[in-house]
């Protein structure tokens, strides 16, 4: 077998272009929703300028558009809406109860259990809603039983995501394989057809979740977990009565003692003084300060000075004033909103005091804070009354994690949950497709009142929209010009002589590394024509090939950026990237194998 030819000029132009744009997708500072919107347009506007004719079928450019009415992106969008619902109303309030008071006693048949539970909801409700609620309930059992959260939030995460691969319905590039895969002619998977290969490796992993990845992460002390020992900003205001007014700074120093350290002195609204310690202080001086909560609180009493946040807001002075973390997430009404734009005191009766973006710290002060975008798995530290934070937790509309968290319950809950069990047993059923019965669930939720409009429209991510649209186009150019039968073809003379199990397990091995680096939709999409065409040049089945996409595409354990909810368990946990490296690499290495050799077995592909 030669090495393919060229193929037309139109196909070699969506190559192209699929490389630039799994480029772009790797590309931090380029948001993802823009890459995407890119691409599209990219296609679009070439299709237009050039148009392309196979067969005697011309490939009109508004067709690319028809992703945004797709079955799959739809069947998507609904359940992200149910989804919310669940979080919103506390419906899952119940099972996060019960499995908190596992680990008052036994710590480790509680994390079994906490990773079995996360991985069976995970295979019938997106997973980004189970890590959110799981998070406060797992940091809260570890800070009463005294265990230690490195050994288990990062677990519990990887157990939703290996849970996800067993339905499909449990991940949205599950969604979009099998739906691509149907457009293209094969026989449409029903809900649980490649469930069992996924249970047995499946299996595997929550062993190893279990017993080895504790032990390959180093003891992580939690941002989330005690926020009693964070260094902030704050101010020290000196009012005209004070003793310290007309002295030098060195008094002050001596006062206060060697530990306090001053880091500038603001005066008036825009002079910026030096700490030195023959400065005057005068009165209505602001001495700017980083320490822990408690220790600016004794700096506070020992000078006989007003405590404020970098606000300006009088809140660490306050007796029952309560510190406590706020996660972004991709449903929250912060996300994507401006810090400027947030009047986060008139709106929730918080201060906020810094951000924490992965692994790095902002105070309130930092230049140019005001105009950050926040971003999901972003942490907020605030600081409030503690009634007003349990109301807010109660309200379900932010994520705010502590020691003490308390899960959203409301009276709506166990119609949510019934609501979303309808779902899903109507689609496995087999009585309607999963976005016909998740489109009329949300209805359901909305008619009830489980969930407002508002909250439709915080559950829809424009990320998630444009990557599937965009990967559905990209898809479609590929399959329509010739491009994937090409790939097919160089990617078995890449692999000639070698067995149809081996051909697979490659496959599987190259999604998965794909989706490590991009996004794992856009890597669902792409590959899964590219299967169907390596299973047709071989004369073989495509259901292995095309459930080799599906599984490789969702081995994204190796990095934090490989998932959504990575990155909320990597800031909620104190993880490096590294930790991923180490607990992910064995977890993708230990399914793809287990994987590909359940998927050789079971469709006889032979030696």
């Amino acid at each position: 077998m030669g090495f393919p030819a060229i193929p037309n000029e139109h196909a070699l132009a969506v190559l192209l272009l699929t490389g630039l744009a799994l480029f772009l997708f790797t590309r931090e500072r380029i948001p993802l929703e823009t890459s995407s919107l890119a691409v599209l347009v990219l296609l679009v506007i070439g299709f237009e300028l050039f148009p392309f004719e196979r067969d005697g079928v011309h490939l009109e450019a508004h067709e690319f558009f028809h992703g945004f009415g797709h079955e799959a992106l739809v069947a998507v969008c609904a359940l992200m809406i149910a989804g919310q619902a669940l979080v919103r109303t506390g419906a899952l309030e119940p099972v996060a109860r019960r499995l908190g008071r596992f680990w008052k006693w036994s710590p480790a048949a509680a994390l079994l259990l906490t990773l079995l539970v996360g991985a069976v909801l995970s295979a019938f409700v997106n997973n980004t809603p189970i890590v959110v609620l799981m998070l406060p309930m797992l940091i809260g059992a570890a800070a009463r039983s005294g265990t230690g959260t490195a050994g288990i939030l990062l677990p519990m995460g990887f157990a939703t995501l290996v849970g996800g691969m067993a339905t499909t319905i449990g991940t949205s590039t599950n969604l979009l394989v099998v739906s691509v895969a149907a457009d293209m002619g094969m026989e449409r998977f029903d809900m649980f057809d490649f469930a069992m290969p996924a249970i047995i490796a499946g299996g595997l992993a929550i062993v190893y979740l279990w017993l080895v990845a504790p032990r390959l992460v180093p003891d992580r002390r939690p941002p989330l977990a005690d926020t009693s020992n964070r260094v902030f900003e704050a101010e020290l205001v000196l009012d005209e009565d004070n003793a310290l007014v007309g002295k030098s700074a060195s008094v002050l120093f001596r006062k206060a003692g060697e530990d306090f350290q001053v880091e500038r002195i603001l005066r008036g609204s825009s002079l910026v003084i030096s700490p030195l310690p023959d400065v005057r202080l005068q009165a209505g001086d602001r001495l700017l300060v980083a320490d822990t909560a408690e220790r600016l609180r004794e700096f506070a009493a020992l000078l006989d000075a007003d405590l404020v946040s970098g606000a300006g807001e009088e809140t660490l002075s306050t007796g029952d004033a309560k510190l406590a973390e706020v996660v972004v997430t991709a449903g929250s009404p912060l996300h994507g909103r401006r810090i400027r734009d947030l009047r986060f005191k008139q709106r929730f009766g918080l201060d906020l005091l810094a951000l924490h973006r992965s692994g790095q710290t902002a105070g309130v002060r930092t230049p140019g804070i005001d105009d950050r975008r926040l971003q999901a798995s972003d942490v907020l530290l605030v600081q409030g009354e503690a009634e007003r934070l349990r109301q807010i937790k109660r309200g379900g509309e932010l994520l705010v994690l502590d020691s003490t968290a308390d899960l959203p319950h409301t009276r709506k809950a166990p119609l949510a949950l019934l609501i979303m069990i309808g779902v899903v047993a109507l689609a496995a059923a087999g009585v309607m497709p999963i976005a016909y019965s998740a489109v009329l669930g949300v209805l359901a939720l909305i008619v009830t009142r489980c969930l407002a409009w508002n909250d439709v429209t915080h559950a829809l991510s424009a990320q998630v929209v444009l990557i599937i649209v965009a990967s559905l186009a990209l898809g479609s150019a590929l399959m329509r010009t010739g491009g994937a039968d090409y790939l097919a073809q160089v990617f078995l003379f890449l692999s000639q002589g070698l067995s149809p199990p081996w051909v697979l397990c490659l496959l599987m091995l190259l999604m998965a590394i794909l989706t490590n680096i991009v996004s794992n939709n856009a890597a669902a999409v792409i590959g899964t024509p590219i299967a169907i065409g390596i299973a047709m040049e071989l004369g073989l089945p495509l259901e292995p090939f095309v459930l080799a996409v599906l599984f490789g595409a969702n081995l994204s354990f190796v990095t934090p950026m490989a998932y959504k909810t990575n990155l909320l368990v990597m800031n909620a946990g104190g993880y490096t990237f590294g930790d991923f490296v180490k607990v992910g690499t064995p977890l993708a290495v230990l399914l793809w194998l287990s994987l590909s050799a359940v998927l050789a077995f079971a469709y006889d592909l032979g030696a």
